[in-house]
């Protein structure tokens, strides 16, 4: 299974996956319309070791709540993550046996090659 979740209203996820094109085979999911799941990111999870990992640290919410002064547990992490899409790093591509978490350069190419591999 192939799937990218993304955000529509996100400049830099639209320009993402018109580099990752032909997208044939590969599901979409936009998150603001269709939130992610506990069974989805628990899935995202088992791959990528840690909810932190899927974490963005860069979203708005995220200083306007003042978690950037606090410690927060992997189960605090996921409640969040839960709570609010904007909360998700953004895209994040499945592959049968990959995650690949963020829009750095080097992440967007490692997608790219097993994505189309």
């Amino acid at each position: 299974m192939k799937k990218i979740y993304h955000l529509g209203t996100c400049d830099t996820c639209r320009r993402i996956l018109k580099e990752l094109s032909p997208l044939e085979g590969i599901e979409l999911q936009e998150i603001k319309t269709e939130p992610l799941t506990a069974k989805q990111l628990e899935e995202m999870k088992k791959l990528s070791g840690s909810y932190e990992a899927l974490f963005s640290k860069r979203a708005r919410l995220y200083r306007q709540k003042g978690l950037h002064e606090k410690e927060l547990s992997e189960a605090e992490f996921k409640n969040l993550l839960l709570a609010h899409y904007t909360f998700l790093k953004r895209p994040v591509i499945l592959t049968d046996n990959d995650i690949f978490i963020g829009n750095s350069k080097k992440v967007v190419n490692a997608a790219k090659a097993a994505l189309h591999s």
